[in-house]
């Protein structure tokens, strides 16, 4: 059975033969791909998008090919691997050049079965037009356009929704123009549904969305397989920061950043030393003193949900309490999570966000907003804490349980049992081999 994966990005083992950087985004993909490659049953082989120049030298270098390419073909192990172009600053806009390209893909390979990661991109929606048989195409969901869309901007005030700064309008990328982005987005998705009969999903959140999409489709249930660093290490109250809190991301609105330094104050009146930080992408720039705030050089590059954050950390007089950590690989990720004593999930919007499992798995106390798919992975109160979305004072209270003496432990310990049995890599992947051959049956 030859099986097609359609990735978003370059997985690590092939970045790492063609030497280049990796990210660490969707880390549970390796596990599924080295499975495969020990077990042999099946031919897997991957295509994925590439847009850099950097990417694009080095494919060069790999194929002793200096002409200039958009389809590049090549071997890692015994699998095959496609690189095609695709312009992924613009996710909102579809290029019909991807149909081309993967056409070529899908008529080197002949693949029995398209599996696409995500409908996030065109190249998912061009993938499934070229390869034409919905019967034989599978969709992994992960984040829903259409849902990201409709809950972008909430908790936002709206004098701050509507303000652009100038790195707003040179960018166009204001915050109704994100909202905008992702509508589009949600059409290609909408589109995308339509085209294909099988998806994989994990949540009552996501199954109810793909009905409303398409009623037709396959539902097939497909828990996820998390990065292998996390199944090793347990936290413990005792090696961990006493009152620190961590948000694994906060660079858009639906991650709930705002919520948190909304409530910060509530939390910092019964515990003083409480410190918050902060993982991703930095869009609020170094954290100056309140008197900077005025100064145009310190706003000038802050996108209008940046300088919102910044307003609420000096509003709260919170520059001595929140720390931003920028980008962080897996291992320094596992690190954090480690030595803090509470993650926090205040999205407005999730399908099962693999930081929160990556958490439970750990043993870290989790505090999460009850929205989307969420709820199918934590029992509140007894191995996490939901709060109402939005709620500042549940988002507060639930904080400060998770650091009560006997609650946290209590919750940690269940944490483990639980994800580790959603997460159990050998039977996820035995899952996917049934799913794989319930379609071709």
């Amino acid at each position: 059975m030859k099986i097609l994966w359609l990735c978003n990005i370059i997985l690590p083992e092939v970045a790492r033969e063609l030497n280049l950087p990796h990210s660490s985004r969707e880390g549970w993909l390796t596990g599924y791909f080295d499975q495969f490659m020990a077990d042999g049953s099946m031919d897997v082989s991957l295509c994925f998008p590439y847009g850099d120049r950097e990417t694009m030298e080095a494919l060069k270098r790999w194929m002793n090919d200096g002409r200039a390419m958009q389809v590049a073909k090549f071997n890692i192990g015994k699998s095959n691997c496609y690189a095609f172009r695709e312009n992924l600053d613009a996710p909102d806009k579809y290029d019909e050049n991807l149909e081309d390209q993967l056409k070529y893909i899908v008529d080197d390979l002949k693949p029995d079965i398209v599996h696409i990661f995500g409908s996030e991109f065109p190249h998912a929606l061009a993938m499934a037009k070229v390869f034409a048989q919905p019967s034989r195409t599978l969709l992994s969901i992960q984040g829903l356009c259409g849902k990201i869309a409709e809950a972008y901007t909430t908790g936002i005030p709206a004098n701050v929704i509507a303000d652009e700064t100038f790195r707003d309008v040179v960018k166009q990328d204001g915050m109704v123009k994100q909202q905008e982005k992702f509508a589009r987005r949600a059409e290609h998705e909408r589109a995308l549904f339509a085209l294909i009969g099988h998806v994989t999903g994990r949540t009552k959140f996501d199954k109810e969305t793909t009905a409303q999409l398409n009623p037709s489709i396959s539902y097939h249930h497909l828990n996820e397989s998390l990065r292998e660093s996390f199944y090793q290490g347990r936290w413990s109250r005792a090696k961990s920061e006493p009152y620190s809190i961590f948000l694994s991301q906060g660079d858009y609105p639906v991650k709930g950043f705002h919520y948190m330094l909304e409530a910060m104050p509530q939390i910092l009146r019964d515990y003083p030393e409480a410190q918050l930080y902060v993982a991703g992408n930095n869009i609020i720039g170094p954290i100056e003193n309140a008197a900077m705030i005025k100064k145009i050089k310190s706003q000038v590059k802050l996108p209008a949900y940046g300088k919102h954050l910044k307003n609420l950390l000096f509003e709260h007089q919170l520059e001595d309490k929140v720390t931003m950590l920028g980008k962080l690989d897996e291992q320094a990720m596992k690190e954090q999570f480690l030595k803090s004593a509470v993650f926090v999930c205040p999205s407005t919007v999730e399908n099962s966000p693999n930081a929160l499992c990556e958490a439970m798995l750990l043993g870290v106390p989790v505090v999460a907003a009850a929205v989307g798919g969420i709820p199918c992975f934590i029992s509140d109160g007894k191995d996490g804490l939901l709060y109402e979305p939005g709620n500042i004072g549940d988002l507060a209270a639930a904080i400060k349980i998770a650091w009560d003496r006997e609650t946290g432990p209590e919750i940690s310990a269940a944490a483990i049992k639980r994800a580790s049995k959603t997460h159990n890599r050998i039977l996820n992947y035995l899952r996917l081999l049934g799913i794989y051959k319930g379609i071709m049956a």
